[in-house]
């Protein structure tokens, strides 16, 4: 693969190489910059969209401002290639997302450059204002502690979290700075007068006059720019450009800034080192994929793409013959809501990560995207359970996490029939740690009143999302994976299943092992390679983790003389519960030998599904293995042999 031609970028090894750059070298090396994060991105896939609309933020930031010791906090960190390409970490950065490479999220423990790791959004005003009062306080990092700064998208300020941050920064006061990186707002190309003047204007103004003297150039603003989408109108409602819902907030407000403009971008930046004595938010206009068409033009600006050609864009993906879990999800639940009026859809800034952007299509009033606020999406669809409607709340396993709360007191304390589609469950492969569905069985089954499914292939996802339709008792929860399904053929009308009964799948004796969730298809091969040395476990899929299938489970303790439990989360999961019942059932005084296979008390780094199944010992060898250790067998000739 051809890579671009970078001469200027060649020569930087860390950001202090862009000190001796002249203002027209930083805007060459943007463009260069910009280059090889497309070339990079197109051999490794990955975010890219969103480092594309920061290219030139990157630069400026790394040329104004002393990294390491001024912290430059990422929020979501997902548009954070060019930075790390800039940061020293250029030769790597076609490792991205692999195994042992570099993460696609900024980490502490990659580089001084990433003061703050993230994954999730609105997070960064909150860890910039830690890092601004530690300063003051006397504080220590090992590279010291000076400005901080938080660049935040207007997407991620749509969180409680953001607001409340700046609440509490604007009291105490402390020198801060937040970028909002608004790519929402349409923006015609700015005149050469209008950024000049822009430009002047924030070098020759103190800070707290620059509000008064932005006013003066709002008419000078071409229409698209003054009047902008409709989202960031919302957004500015009842504001003039002074910022004046930030500055109620406590902010001195500056903008809004062509981010894509070098001259303003550095002359803003400079002004702000130089004055500021508070907090101040910068306000930059950017375009989510800028300078690469395919992105551009994409629905999702090429916010998470595979690997792809340069020249066309198009994407390289391994041909499957099976639908995605996501896909499987969507198709029944469209289904049923064309059965059940009753039925509507709530996911929190991911109708297309969860498969409802087509439910939005055909379903208009009846599907809700509440932007990134999990917790409100658990209260709202609790709220309309509450007013006799059926909602699915469809939000990934690791996002559930920041709306628990909710789902503790707003649906499980009052019962409400809320059904909580729980996608990405398990490992998640190139995300990594931040994105694994690690924990969703332990808080969710710990629930009174919760019933707690996981799909052993595609088949029983599809009967689990019709159980759950028609499920009005109480909240309940299925769990499924990212990726393709096994190619199982997929019931053209999927009867529900009966509430906490699972199934056995094949018979045998002497030992048991009874899986929760797609880990069936390891046991499955697991088998084969035991059976190969005599040794015929019995199968069984539990489908429930609560209510759990007492009999199902009490007879397969009964006739074995092992058991062994294996699911994709951590300890206090499906396999607690089962212990749980079995020694309030007094089986462990009969002998029974049980184990219990989850996922390890660490978090596993990206890398390929597969390979982080294999570190967690969640694969068919280990299960292999695990089956022989029971026995007291000798592992020969096993799997992983």
């Amino acid at each position: 693969m051809t890579r671009p031609v970078t001469p200027l970028l060649d020569t930087i090894q860390s950001p202090a190489d862009l000190k001796g750059l002249s203002d027209a070298q930083l805007r060459k090396l943007a463009d260069e910059l910009r280059a090889e994060t497309i070339s990079a991105v197109s051999e490794t896939g990955g975010h890219l969209g969103a480092g594309l609309g920061v290219v030139e933020m990157t630069v400026a930031l790394h040329a104004v401002f002393d990294a390491p010791k001024d912290k430059i906090i990422w929020d979501v960190s997902h548009q954070s290639y060019p930075h790390k390409i800039l940061t020293g970490r250029r030769d790597r950065i076609r490792t991205l997302r692999t195994k042992d490479g570099l993460s696609g999220f900024t980490k502490r423990s990659e580089s001084a450059y990433d003061p703050f790791g993230a994954g999730h959004s609105s997070t960064s005003i909150s860890a910039a204002l830690g890092f601004a009062v530690a300063r003051d306080l006397g504080g220590t990092t090992e590279s010291g502690l000076g400005d901080a700064i938080a660049i935040i998208g207007d997407g991620s300020m749509s969180a409680g979290m953001a607001f409340e941050a700046m609440n509490n920064a604007g009291h105490l006061g402390k020198r801060m700075i937040v970028i909002l990186n608004d790519n929402e707002m349409s923006i015609a190309e700015p005149t050469g007068a209008l950024s000049s003047y822009l430009s002047r204007l924030y070098a020759g103004e103190p800070l707290q006059d620059l509000k008064e003297a932005a006013k003066g150039a709002i008419g000078l603003l071409p229409p698209p720019f003054r009047e902008g989408a409709k989202r960031a109108k919302d957004m500015l409602k009842h504001m003039t450009v002074g910022g004046t819902m930030f500055e109620e907030l406590g902010f001195r407000y500056i903008g809004p800034v062509d981010g894509h403009d070098m001259e303003q971008l550095l002359t803003v930046l400079r002004s702000v080192k130089a004055r500021a004595d508070g907090p101040v938010l910068i306000h930059a206009i950017t375009k989510k994929g800028k300078g690469y068409a395919p992105a551009e033009t994409a629905r999702d600006k090429g916010h998470a793409t595979a690997k792809f050609d340069v020249p066309t864009g198009k994407q390289v993906k391994a041909k499957s013959n099976a639908p995605s879990y996501t896909n499987v999800f969507a198709e029944v639940l469209l289904k049923e809501a064309a059965r059940d009026p009753k039925i509507c859809a709530v996911t929190a800034a991911m109708p297309d990560g969860t498969g409802l952007a087509r439910f939005m299509e055909r379903y208009t009033s009846r599907c809700f995207d509440v932007g990134i606020a999990e917790q409100h999406a658990v209260t709202f669809s609790a709220g309309l359970a509450a007013g006799g409607l059926r909602p699915f709340c469809a939000i990934y396993s690791t996002f559930l996490q920041r709306g628990y709360d909710q789902v503790v007191h707003d649906v499980a304390i009052q019962r409400l029939p809320v059904r909580f589609a729980i996608d990405r469950a398990g490992l998640v492969g190139a995300d990594g740690a931040t994105h694994a569905g690690s924990f969703d069985i332990g808080f969710m089954a710990n629930l009174p009143g919760m019933v707690v499914m996981a799909a052993a292939d595609e088949a029983e996802l599809a009967r689990m999302v019709v159980t759950a339709a028609r499920h009005d008792e109480g909240p309940i929860a299925f769990r499924f994976p990212r990726g393709e399904g096994v190619g199982v053929d997929i019931p053209a009308d999927a009867e529900p299943l009966e509430i906490g009964k699972g199934r056995i799948v094949r018979e045998g004796k002497g030992v048991a092992i009874l899986s929760f969730g797609t880990r069936l298809q390891e046991v499955e091969i697991a088998c084969e390679a035991l059976g190969a040395k005599g040794i015929t476990p019995t199968v069984a899929d539990a489908r429930f983790a609560k209510p759990l299938d007492r009999d199902m489970i009490l007879r397969l303790a009964a006739e074995h003389d092992a058991l062994i439990t294996i699911e994709e989360g951590a300890v206090g999961g499906f396999g607690s519960h089962v212990a749980q019942l079995l020694s309030d059932e007094g089986v462990f005084d009969q002998g029974l030998k049980f184990r219990s296979m989850v996922l390890p008390d660490t978090f596993i780094d990206h890398a390929s599904p597969a390979d982080m199944y294999a570190e967690a010992k969640l694969d068919a060898a280990s299960i292999e293995a695990k089956v022989l250790d029971v026995l007291g067998i000798a592992r020969v000739g096993s799997l992983s042999a």
